[in-house]
């Protein structure tokens, strides 16, 4: 009646049911459910200072970002100007002053990349690493607010600028 397959199959079904032999697991609290986990852990916290290699880096960014703020100024400045007195659109002041315009943005680019640069110093650490120390992280998230203030000064700026050419 039935085909020596099924038989066989059943069988081994029957048998992958059975309990296995040996010890069976305890039902004892684990040594990590004793934890209480509202409790600081203590141990060694990584408290070592910046490393060196990385504070060169991120004063050569902020360097970097402060020398592209100092050449963005005057050109902002020339491109504000020249917005103050300009005509309606298409006119030859207003294409001045969107040529200035478009050189006190091309000034901006020191100061992004630096801003970027750090951003992605960062994230290649985290990456390398598995983690940040705490002095690390602390120079990382300095550098990267010391030239965001440049950054976001410098696009303040420009918005006022396209405002007041209508664009």
């Amino acid at each position: 009646m039935y085909s020596r397959g099924w038989i066989a199959a059943f069988i081994g079904v029957l048998s992958a049911c059975t309990p296995q032999a040996g010890p069976t697991p305890s039902l004892q609290p684990r040594a990590a459910e004793a934890i209480d986990p509202r409790v600081p852990v203590q141990g060694s916290v990584n408290d070592r200072p910046v490393s060196r290699v990385l504070s060169g880096r991120l004063s050569e960014l902020i360097a970097q970002a402060h020398s592209g703020d100092a050449a963005f100024g005057p050109l902002a400045g020339h491109a504000e100007s020249l917005a103050a007195t300009a005509g309606p659109p298409q006119s030859e002041s207003w294409i001045a002053a969107q040529q200035a315009l478009s050189a006190a943005i091309s000034a901006r680019g020191p100061t992004a990349r630096a801003l970027g640069d750090i951003d992605a110093l960062g994230a290649n650490m985290l990456q390398t690493n598995g983690g940040l120390a705490p002095a690390d992280l602390a120079a990382i998230k300095n550098a990267g607010a010391e030239v965001g203030v440049l950054d976001r000064r410098q696009e303040e700026r420009i918005a006022a600028i396209q405002r007041r050419l209508g664009v």
